[in-house]
């Protein structure tokens, strides 16, 4: 394998895990979304907040990081989607903005627009947020309406005028996802997934028996829409086309694409089956009272979104599909950096396994001391 095919392809495994992480990481829109449901109480929903609270910043961080190497390493995928379909991204974006700024000024003195306001804000971001990205996500498997021509370089230089290369086909820029029922439904599934994920996280994070019981029974209420969306999007995705690239740079249509990805890079299924028995088991032991079934729910969310965006873009496979037009498809060969800033990328990558377990000692750290009402009732720095 050659030097720059290899580095496309580390690349998209690191785009892969950290577009994973941040689909677990989402459990923080989970809670959100659940704010009014669980806590019942404003004291009930100062404890909820503030077991975010501790958190938040990991998912914002994620989200930021997840684009930053999307444009770094597929340039030509960052501006196609995020210069094409702004309105479902600036939509995006606006959702996650107006989290930091709930949790900033929720309690704070002075606040003139009132708690609830910023509440609202919360819940806007915990709904939308998931439910959008994982719509978004989704195109990478149904595709966009999008050409790319890239003659428009050698055209447009030297002629002093904006050089574009990807042009968007329809006037709803992005928002004709939604129409896509696909794409909904893997929207849905990650929505209802952080809403589950956030309930088992408060059941080990949060030491209240009547919260407890609250997350519990709702976990098992989120967790059925939550498999059937799942399984309605896998199940498509195994017997749908896909399209594969030649050796040539040639992109055609090929028959159940992603169930011969699954076949012929059997580790990617393998993560794909222990990471769907590990949320399988979550749920169990969330119905069986156990603390700790977020950590099994994590690691299967992990890995099986990890198994799916491998089974996107790798093995020759188009990971975003051109509905206008077949041959401006993206591959990870045609929308890559050139091989010198993926070289220098890859060093730098080398310091993401120090980052990780800074990650870790903070979050045990956070994590030492759970929530309660006796907390939260003489705590002056509440989110």
């Amino acid at each position: 394998m050659e030097t720059i095919t290899l580095l496309q392809h580390y690349w998209w495994l690191i785009i892969s895990l950290l577009g994973a992480l941040l689909v677990f990481l989402l459990f923080v829109q989970g809670g959100q979304g659940l704010l009014y449901c669980l806590g019942r109480t404003e004291e009930e929903r100062n404890m909820l907040v503030n077991s975010l609270g501790r958190k938040w910043e990991f998912t914002f961080t994620t989200l930021v990081t997840f684009g930053g190497a999307f444009f770094a390493s597929f340039p030509l995928f960052y501006s196609t989607s995020f210069g094409g379909a702004y309105y479902v991204w600036m939509t995006i974006l606006l959702s996650f903005v107006i989290q930091p700024v709930a949790y900033q000024f929720r309690r704070k003195a002075g606040n003139v627009f009132g708690e609830k306001t910023f509440d609202v804000f919360l819940t806007i971001n915990g709904i939308a947020g998931p439910l959008l990205l994982g719509t978004a996500v989704g195109t990478l498997f149904t595709g966009a309406n999008f050409t790319v021509d890239r003659l428009n370089l050698a055209n447009g230089a030297g002629s002093g005028s904006a050089t574009v290369i990807s042009q968007w086909t329809t006037p709803w820029h992005g928002l004709e996802a939604l129409g896509d029922m696909r794409n909904v439904a893997l929207g849905l599934a990650v929505m209802f997934l952080a809403g589950m994920l956030a309930c088992q996280y408060f059941m080990n994070n949060i030491a209240d028996e009547t919260l407890f019981a609250r997350a519990r029974r709702r976990m098992l209420t989120l967790a059925a829409p939550f498999l059937v969306f799942f399984l309605t999007f896998f199940v498509w995705l195994l017997f749908s086309d896909g399209l594969a690239v030649d050796a040539a740079g040639r992109i055609s249509a090929e028959p159940y694409k992603y169930l011969h990805n699954m076949l012929e890079m059997p580790y990617v299924a393998a993560a794909l089956l222990i990471g769907v028995v590990s949320v399988l088991w979550s749920i169990y032991s969330g119905w069986r009272g156990k603390r700790n079934a977020v950590w099994f729910g994590g690691a299967g969310t992990v890995l099986t979104v990890l198994a799916l965006l491998l089974c996107a873009g790798w093995n020759n496979t188009a990971y975003y599909p051109s509905l206008a037009e077949m041959q401006s498809s993206l591959t990870i060969y045609n929308s890559s950096s050139s091989e010198f800033t993926l070289k220098v990328m890859s060093v730098v990558s080398l310091m993401i396994p120090f980052v990780a377990a800074y990650i870790w000692y903070a979050w045990r750290a956070m994590n030492r001391k759970p929530i309660t009402r006796e907390e939260i009732r003489g705590n002056d720095h509440m989110y």
